[in-house]
């Protein structure tokens, strides 16, 4: 079998007496979306700050592909494609929508700043560039500021440009966050369309998003993960409904 993208083996992180996250396992299987929810409080900011290095864990293992990252820092992690969507995402206001995903495509690269002007020159970088804006629907905005875009907009300019940078992980964290129920709209159709191009960890609030949208389902409760499954075996499940869905068959 193919081996899983991310492995997390028995994750802890304490604050004070509080465990934040408390033993977390979990598995995502390449191309897969796989979403992560639960309650305020249930530890899922936490999670993704291990995941990515921000925080330091107090126990467990964290593996991208068979590499073993827990005690590697940001940039190592970053370097062996784990991404969070602003990790790799400076918007420069006053550069071009274009501009943006083609110097995310460059740092892939390890180009530097001083080296801009001949980044649009380049053809296989522009290449890039034209396909990442056709993914995320930005082709109408290639050349218009960054400052000047919708809310909306912004968010999927985020995205495009951590998908310029080639990611084998990408961790969204509540990309719809503010979004209005057309921007909403607009970004599961960006997410539905990236499913199976991509290995995606999404945390989100939006239920409706997170069961449309998820191949599987992990549920965090007070920093526990109470199970993983399918959006129907999330639905069913009586330990969730429990503990965060409720009796609600539309949660």
């Amino acid at each position: 079998m193919t081996a899983p993208s991310l492995t997390v083996d028995g994750l802890v992180r304490y604050f004070g007496g509080l465990k934040a996250t408390d033993e977390v396992t979990l598995q995502v299987r390449p191309g897969e979306l796989h979403a992560i929810i639960g309650p305020n409080g249930a530890g899922k900011t936490t999670l993704i700050n291990l995941l990515t290095g921000e925080l330091a864990s107090d126990g467990g293992r964290i593996l991208i592909g068979d590499v073993d990252v827990t005690g590697q820092p940001i940039q190592q992690r970053v370097q062996l494609g784990l991404l969070r969507s602003y990790q790799i995402t400076s918007v420069f206001d006053s550069f071009t929508v274009r501009e943006n995903i083609c110097l995310a495509a460059r740092r892939k690269r390890g180009v530097r700043m001083a080296v801009w002007k001949p980044l649009v020159r380049d053809s296989e970088t522009m290449e890039v560039v034209r396909r990442i804006m056709a993914e995320c629907q930005l082709q109408h905005v290639a050349d218009e500021a960054a400052a000047n875009l919708a809310y909306g907009q912004r968010r999927q300019l985020e995205i495009a440009m951590a998908l310029a940078a080639d990611p084998r992980l990408l961790l969204l964290d509540e990309p719809m966050a503010g979004m209005s129920a057309a921007e909403g709209a607009a970004a599961i159709e960006l997410l539905r369309s990236l499913k199976g191009q991509y290995t995606i960890v999404l945390v989100e609030h939006d239920m409706n998003a997170v069961f449309s949208l998820a191949d599987r389902i992990s549920v965090l409760v007070y920093g526990k993960v109470i199970a993983t499954g399918t959006a129907d075996e999330i639905r069913n499940h009586p330990d969730v409904r429990k503990a965060y869905l409720g009796d609600d068959e539309d949660a």
